[in-house]
């Protein structure tokens, strides 16, 4: 088994996941803050779209893991995939300091829902047989 269509969108959201965590980390060494934000507010924005990424990607993989795994067709898990990748490159720019109702938080947020729910409905379908 080789998890291909996983594999797939693991590798896409790597690159992702690296920008984030070079944006956190360059605003680190320009402050010279190597723990919490330093009371700046650039730093902090950038530690939370980091920090939204890894609450969410890792949870989401292993939910698109153990689908594939179980043979879930590569069409539920294309759909899962594609939603995570949207939702990934538009939620950190809905996450300004000074606007809590961003559209591209909604849509970040929205689209990870609809990932969860896509992999949760092909998961009942298999340990249901439905």
């Amino acid at each position: 088994m080789t998890l291909a269509t996983t594999s797939l969108y693991a590798l896409l959201l790597s690159a992702i996941w690296f920008v984030l965590w070079m944006r956190v980390s360059s605003a680190r060494t320009a402050l010279s803050c190597s723990i919490g934000d330093g009371g700046d507010p650039k730093l902090l924005q950038r530690i939370r779209q980091h920090g939204n990424f890894i609450e969410w990607v890792p949870f989401v993989l292993v939910l698109m893991v153990l689908a594939e795994a179980q043979g879930t067709d590569a069409l539920w898990l294309h759909a899962a995939g594609v939603l995570l990748i949207i939702g990934r490159l538009a939620h950190p720019f809905g996450l300004p300091v000074d606007n809590a109702g961003h559209p591209l938080r909604y849509l970040g947020n929205g689209t990870n829902i609809l990932a969860v729910a896509i992999l949760a409905i092909a998961l009942i379908r298999i340990l249901t047989g439905i």
